[in-house]
């Protein structure tokens, strides 16, 4: 087989494959080894902040400064999901 000027054989076919096997399961590693790692960070944060979280966010809000807080107050606020649920439901009676 010729593909791009390299011939293959069966034992250059046997490597690729061997390689591409052993990137799939790295990369299914990664990704494991990330959420767990995101699972973590957010026991952490709930743990240490625990019920000031809304009074962190506020201010997290509020160091943004007025002209972040104006661009966000000037964002159309998007529909609620239950909303959206109603509004369609109407629209199927019809």
């Amino acid at each position: 087989m010729n593909i791009d000027g390299v011939v293959m054989t069966d034992s250059n076919t046997v490597e690729l494959e061997r390689l591409g096997d052993e990137i799939a399961e790295l990369a299914a590693h990664l990704t494991a080894a990330t959420a767990r790692l995101l699972d973590l960070i957010r026991e952490f944060d709930a743990r240490r902040l625990g019920p000031w979280l809304p009074l962190v966010r506020a201010l997290a809000h509020l160091a943004r400064g007025p002209r972040a807080r104006r661009r966000a107050r000037a964002r159309p606020r998007r529909p609620r999901a239950r909303h959206l649920a109603a509004a369609s439901a109407g629209s199927c009676a019809r």
